[in-house]
């Protein structure tokens, strides 16, 4: 097998990052330096900032998380009225794939307002074409790399609208979650990733929440289906990520941009085959182009857009582990929805799968080190308590010293 990159992957899902304020410059190497008035005041300012920057990249990751799942819970929700009316999944996952080609449009419209040096449109897609290799992007590169990975991206959109027609949407964005175990899984077997025991457990969990979830209904129906389209749409989700993990390595926004566009084009151009051979083979058919429900299509193309911008800018933003909260957070906002608008009733084993997925789902955000640094702060609580009881041992004996030297205290009359 040919060496991958060696860069960082990116399946920021699984980046956590401590959120603490570190210590400023002017506060280091305080014993060898003299305190001077000037120096204490720099050293104050240089750590106010760091924290109000923390404190600020914080508020914004609590904000993108908002975004992040509102746009995934409208997504579902648009999904179930959109079929209502036009009941074409793999239309649907062909027409919001193609909205990627305008991922590397935004980006570029936000990165010449942000930034001062000026590049054109094409400078700047061939800077960042650079993710294909050193000569940048090429026909053969193109169809080598773009194609597999848009085969698998409007796949995993079709298995899951297909959930969709299945079960709640509460359901499907509960089981899409396992795809942050199955990324374990495949990175730990494919990649040899670090194994850890709790993310082992946190697997085996979400294998629990699926067949508690197939047996809701007694293993029979649309359940059962719908199960199987839900978890196969997060399989190939993880299959994706961990592809992209061993051939691509890391990308930052630009090369995101580039590639979600290159394969909106490869989506527009080569799959649009598909939905016409549908179409005349009668298996998705739909009347004049006139009839078609635009405005629930282009919303939810829209929203599905929206989540994926919010994804890979969020990461850059803020901590990748509030996007994947964020992600999280759309199973409550569907149950709500689903309750509210649709009044669905869940049994008490799906609430109970549910729940298992989730706390799975929760196991696999913990950072690799989490042990070690879980020992050390019981330690320090442990120190911390000895060093308490000892005091109090001391002050008791002291007190006891006085006493029995006859020193008693008598009041002034």
């Amino acid at each position: 097998m040919k060496k991958h990159s060696a860069r960082v992957a990116p399946l920021n899902s699984y980046g956590s990052q401590v959120l603490t304020c570190p210590i400023s410059e002017g506060e280091e190497g305080s014993e060898s330096r003299p305190d001077t008035p000037g120096s204490e005041t720099s050293g104050d300012r240089t750590s106010y900032q760091t924290c109000a920057n923390t404190l600020l990249k914080v508020l914004g990751g609590l904000l993108v998380v908002l975004c992040v799942s509102s746009s995934w819970v409208g997504t579902a929700q648009l999904v179930k009225l959109t079929f209502q009316s036009f009941s074409c999944p793999f239309f649907l996952s062909w027409f919001s794939s193609s909205w990627n080609l305008l991922f590397f449009p935004l980006y570029y419209a936000g990165h010449t307002a942000t930034t001062p040096d000026k590049q054109t449109p094409y400078q700047r897609f061939r800077e960042c074409s650079r993710l294909f290799g050193e000569e940048g992007m090429t026909l053969k590169l193109f169809l080598k790399r773009t194609a597999p990975f848009s085969i698998l991206w409007t796949l995993t959109n079709y298995l899951y609208l297909l959930a969709l027609r299945k079960l709640s949407a509460t359901d499907v964005s509960a089981l899409y979650c396992c795809h942050k175990a199955f990324v374990f899984l495949l990175s730990w077997i494919v990649l040899k990733d670090r194994f850890m025991g709790v993310r082992i457990v946190a697997a085996i969990m979400a294998i629990t929440g699926i067949v508690m979830m197939a047996y809701a209904d007694g293993f029979h129906g649309d359940s059962i289906v719908g199960v199987a389209l839900a978890v196969g749409s997060a399989s190939t989700s993880a299959l994706y990520k961990v592809l992209f993990k061993m051939f691509l390595g890391s990308a930052n926004l630009g090369e995101v941009a580039h590639f979600l566009s290159t394969m909106g084009f490869f989506n527009l151009v080569f799959i649009s085959c598909v939905p016409l051979i549908l179409y005349l083979t009668k298996v998705e058919h739909w009347g004049s182009l006139s009839s078609l429900p635009w405005g629930y299509m282009c919303g939810l193309a829209g929203l599905w857009l929206v989540f994926n911008i919010l994804v890979n800018v969020g990461v850059v933003l803020t901590y990748p582990i509030l996007i994947s909260i964020g992600t999280l957070l759309s199973v409550p906002g569907n149950a709500a929805v689903d309750v509210l608008k649709h009044e669905v009733i869940f049994s008490v084993v799906r609430l109970t799968a549910t729940c298992v997925i989730s706390l799975g789902f929760l196991l696999l955000l913990l950072p690799e080190e989490w042990d070690s640094v879980t020992l050390r702060l019981l330690a320090s609580l442990a120190d911390q308590k000895t060093e308490e009881h000892g005091e109090e041992l001391t002050e008791s004996s002291g007190q006891t010293r006085s006493r029995a030297n006859g020193a008693v205290s008598i009041p002034l009359a």
